[in-house]
């Protein structure tokens, strides 16, 4: 069997782990050695006990590695094995890096420049505008976001990086194939398109509880940093911040008000040497990035031509353009009273220009793009 299909169908294995191949690997000397190994020198290795020596005999029996691949490959799915010269740098450095990556999208060198977005999936109205704004500029200043496509801070993250039109990398606790959460198959398929969709799971897995804390090494792997937005202490973010500092990776956290559950993660995290961000300046200063210049010419926002905007409906949409806000910040920011705000807001929506999530935050329409002038009336 060849190198690369042996990878392939060791990951198939039920119960052995990147972990245990490893092991297996290095005690007899490649990954085709296990396919011709007796159960005596298999339980030779360590950690590998007479069970599973005897479940590797049994499994390898009905491996069908290049059965897999074909099944993969039509559904647009590629397989990326660390022979391959796509599979990512940083995973090949850390310790259980996966054995193979299922990739729908395309995985590219400036994704090295990555940072990871993660948090709670029942975030508040603060937490998910936070996340979609920072996720936003981190794509504007060329890093490609990463998260896990989870509800809530992950599902921010990734659409602040779209909205951007920069790269963000979706880190599944699924089989691609078996998408989790369902509702966020769209937001998966437009990912791809730009980015990437990847799991370390073979086709047909579907999520449990140990497979979402186990991706999230993968998480933290692919990035610089991890950047944990909100958060319980005991939190499933607080696994992949605690996967990044054993990986030398940093971790970075937003603070949050301290009547909140989700700020006690990034709370723990702070007072024990995470940086603390604000800004996507402290992010870029966390890795000594400059500073792009962001700012756009007199340019308004809007999503076709033909549409008109007053001045008021502007000075909404630019504030927007940073990323989402609750009713009361926009009429802060843009000095409008809050009954005169809520017509023009229900106008726009009218226009399809902005929307309504829940907890009462306004963002940008999906297909809002800047364009280098738009006309406007004169009031």
């Amino acid at each position: 069997m060849q190198e690369r299909l042996a990878y392939i169908a060791l990951n198939q294995m039920a119960g052995l782990g990147p972990v245990g191949v490893r092991r297996l690997i290095v005690a007899l000397g490649s990954p085709q050695a296990i396919w011709t190994a007796s159960e005596e020198d298999l339980c030779s290795v360590q950690g590998i006990g007479e069970k599973t020596a005897q479940a590797i005999l049994r499994d390898r029996d009905v491996a069908e590695p290049e059965q897999e691949e074909t099944r993969a490959l039509a559904q647009g799915i590629r397989l990326i094995t660390p022979l391959d010269a796509e599979y990512p740098s940083g995973l090949s450095s850390i310790h259980n890096p996966p054995l193979v990556l299922y990739v729908k999208g395309s995985l590219r060198v400036e994704d090295a420049r990555a940072l990871a977005v993660v948090g709670s999936r029942s975030a508040s109205p603060y937490g998910l505008s936070t996340a979609d704004r920072l996720s936003y500029q981190a794509a504007q200043c060329g890093l490609t976001v990463v998260s896990g496509l989870a509800r809530g801070i992950d599902t921010a993250a990734h659409r602040g990086a779209l909205k951007a039109g920069g790269r963000t990398i979706a880190v599944l606790g699924s089989a691609l194939d078996c998408l989790y959460p369902l509702e966020n198959e769209v937001l998966a398929e437009e990912i791809a398109r730009s980015g990437a969709v990847m799991s370390e799971y073979p086709l047909g897995r579907v999520a449990d509880r140990q497979t979402f804390p186990y991706r999230n090494r993968i998480v933290s792997g692919l990035s610089l940093g991890t950047l944990v937005v909100e958060s319980e202490q005991k939190g499933g973010s607080m696994h992949t911040a605690d996967a990044a500092m054993e990986q030398g990776r940093s971790v970075l956290a937003v603070p949050g008000r301290v009547d909140l559950p989700g700020a006690r993660g990034p709370h723990f995290l702070l007072k024990n040497g995470a940086r603390l961000v604000e800004s996507i300046e402290d992010v870029l200063a966390e890795f000594e990035f400059e500073m792009p210049d962001l700012s756009a010419p007199e340019a308004e926002v809007s999503v076709r031509p033909e549409v008109v905007l007053g001045v008021e409906e502007r000075r909404i949409v630019e504030q927007l353009w940073v990323g989402p806000l609750q009713v009361a910040e926009l009429g802060r920011a843009c000095a409008i009273a809050s009954p005169v705000l809520s017509g023009i807001l229900l106008s726009l929506e009218m226009k399809r220009i902005v929307r309504t999530l829940p907890g009462g935050v306004i963002e940008l329409a999906t297909d809002v793009r800047r364009v280098n002038k738009v006309e406007s009336t004169n009031e």
